[in-house]
């Protein structure tokens, strides 16, 4: 077997283990934005696993691309859009709360829980009387 090397064979292992599981994570955020129920839960959803899939299939090609020039551009990349992702969720759900888009369920506010009722124990009434 000339040219065969367990090196490499370890390397495309790991990279196809990466990009499949990658590819489940887009397989999963597909499946939770068509489950889901309003724009804030879909656009959750589809972004948590936008983001994590995006960089497991990017850093396996990057694996499969070897000490170059395209594996370092890969992992830049990667960085970019670790950032940019989740910057462009949130400017998403700030243009549909401005849009008047509202979320199913209303936010809990401190202000609308009751305050917590002090138990009063024996020894605390005891100095009021």
């Amino acid at each position: 077997m000339a040219g065969f090397e367990w090196g490499g064979l370890a390397i495309q292992i790991a990279s196809g283990i990466l990009i499949l599981a990658g590819a489940g994570f887009f397989l999963i955020g597909a499946f939770g934005f068509l489950r889901m129920p309003d724009l804030f839960t879909r656009i959750h959803a589809a972004s948590l696993a936008d983001t994590t899939g995006m960089a497991l299939v990017l850093l396996g090609l990057a694996l499969l691309a070897g000490p170059s020039f395209a594996a370092a551009k890969l992992v830049c990349l990667v960085l970019f859009l670790l950032f940019m992702g989740p910057a462009a969720t949130h400017a998403l759900a700030a243009a549909a709360l401005a849009a008047g888009i509202k979320p199913l369920h209303e936010p809990v506010q401190k202000a609308s829980i009751p305050a917590a009722r002090t138990v009063r124990t024996a020894k605390s009434r005891k100095g009021r009387r």
